[in-house]
């Protein structure tokens, strides 16, 4: 189809393949399709990208099954899944903008509260913690509702991206790169400190932990 492509367009198209694996292991109705490549220097097509959007789309497909799942089995899997999160939204390239009007958000409140209510009905006693804000005082947080909030910002860029324009590639890459900065990187190591805590808590220092409320003292 790109006969001007030659063999660099060629070698561009396998290693998108081979990066992501996962894409091919979904089912037709949940596969994305990016658009053509129209430039080498599309980064909204990156490798980066396309790494970024399978691993979210994974995540995204777990947590609406989430009710099907033991806690164990929710908290290994984010054990696993947080890390590589982390590390594709700090690799995300900045993509110019050309018309931001494309912007969507797509995940309702009803959407949001029965991913929230399905992981709080798992986590029961674990959900509530306590962190320490920039003064030292203490914070409430929920892991179910921490999840909750990065599963939105996951799907709202999945969709976005799969109306398969140019536009609105780049503002889902651009918009979950700026919610990466200032909600849900931070929310996610949050999340991921917690489950640290849970998961490993019987080899953990006991005077590092408050009795009552079970978050680690900084």
């Amino acid at each position: 189809m790109h006969k001007n492509c030659g063999s660099q367009g060629q070698r561009h198209k396998t290693r998108l393949r081979i990066n992501a694996k996962a894409f091919f292991m979904l089912k037709p109705e949940q596969k994305i399709y990016p658009m053509e490549e129209k430039s080498p220097d599309d980064k909204s097509i990156s490798r980066q990208v396309i790494e970024m959007i399978t691993v979210a789309n994974e995540y995204c497909l777990f947590l609406e099954k989430a009710g099907q799942y033991s806690r164990q089995d929710i908290l290994r899997y984010f054990q696993k899944v947080a890390p590589l999160l982390y590390l594709k939204g700090a690799l995300l390239p900045a993509v110019p903008v050309n018309d931001p009007g494309v912007m969507e958000r797509y995940v309702t409140e009803e959407q949001w509260e029965t991913v929230f209510k399905a992981l709080r009905e798992q986590f029961k006693e674990i959900d509530v913690y306590y962190t320490l804000d920039h003064n030292n005082d203490s914070v409430e947080s929920s892991l179910a509702d921490n999840m909750a909030d990065i599963y939105q910002d996951m799907k709202d860029f999945v969709m976005l991206y799969q109306k398969n324009t140019a536009p609105a590639r780049q503002n889902a890459v651009e918009q979950l790169r700026d919610l990466f900065r200032w909600h849900w990187g931070p929310t996610l190591l949050s999340a991921m400190g917690r489950i640290h805590q849970v998961l490993h808590k019987e080899v953990i220092d006991p005077d590092l932990l408050d009795e009552d409320h079970g978050w680690l003292i900084d």
